[in-house]
């Protein structure tokens, strides 16, 4: 069994970029959105900022009060759009129910959507014409090529349907060539899928979901999530999706326990936003 250590992945990503970012001399600045005083989301977005600190793109945020209307975030993203000292722009999730999530990625120029969420960016997807990736889906297959584990010919459970995460790795993996399996809440005997499953991805935010019972020997799993601890007897904080001790008995590549996702995907984004500063050539050292 082997551990998939995506920390030092991370850790990989930023001195490529940093060097790209010297060496081409790209000048990448990106604009973040926070919208309300979410303590998750103002942690994440404190790990970005340092992490665009390390590898020297500019990081400017912007916090507003969760009672800012719609309609200031659209002319305020409209004016970002057609600034060219801006190349990058992406919206801190969750934002207030009173704002359209969709409305504000949409809103976005598709040549500074940092993760790759517009319509124009989906189509492309599924055309495979793309050069940039939404962050946590392109993170799980940069793991997985990293290891050198291959995708064709694979039977892929993806159990996940979002639209941010789900949807789109079920569709970067079939156009890897992978067999594909997107299961949700709705799936009859998802024990049957598992069974059967080369590679499983697994993100439904529910404690020791996926036990050793479930998967096929040698399979690779890939656990996104994490959860509260309900269970006093163990002593960590968190658990995740998976039963890692049990599944590790089975697995042939794993994701570690403890550990946090948080900086592949910070990673991701990163290199979307130098790529987008690269490609648009907005601006240069």
């Amino acid at each position: 069994m082997t551990i998939l250590d995506w920390k030092k992945l991370s850790e990989k990503i930023k001195n490529e970029l940093k060097n790209k970012i010297q060496k081409e001399k790209i000048f990448a600045h990106i604009w973040v959105i926070l919208i309300w005083d979410n303590p998750a989301s103002k942690i994440y977005v404190k790990y970005k900022e340092k992490f665009a600190e390390e590898i020297w793109v500019k990081f400017t945020k912007f916090i507003y009060d969760e009672k800012i209307s719609e309609k200031e975030i659209l002319n305020k993203i409209e004016k970002l759009n057609k600034n060219p000292d801006f190349t990058g722009i992406f919206v801190q999730l969750p934002v207030p129910k009173h704002i359209s999530v969709q409305k504000i990625i949409e809103k976005i120029d598709p040549k500074k959507d940092v993760d790759w969420f517009s319509q124009q960016n989906i189509w492309e997807m599924f055309l495979n014409q793309w050069w940039i990736f939404p962050a946590t889906p392109k993170w799980i297959l940069r793991l997985l090529d990293e290891y050198k584990i291959e995708i064709e010919w694979k039977n892929a459970v993806v159990i996940w349907r979002s639209n941010i995460v789900g949807k789109p790795l079920s569709t970067m993996l079939l156009n890897r060539w992978a067999t594909i399996t997107t299961c949700h809440s709705k799936t009859k005997n998802l024990n049957f899928y598992l069974k059967n499953a080369d590679l499983i991805i697994v993100a439904v935010w529910r404690e020791n979901f996926l036990d050793w019972e479930n998967i096929k020997k040698w399979a690779v799993i890939i656990d996104v999530w994490i959860n509260p601890n309900s269970n006093l007897e163990i002593k960590s904080q968190i658990v995740w999706d998976c039963n890692f001790e049990k599944c590790c008995e089975i697995a042939s590549f794993i994701t570690p326990v403890p550990g946090w996702v948080g900086p592949m995907t910070i990673a991701s984004l990163m290199e979307n936003s130098v790529k987008l500063a690269r490609n648009n050539k907005i601006c240069e050292f």
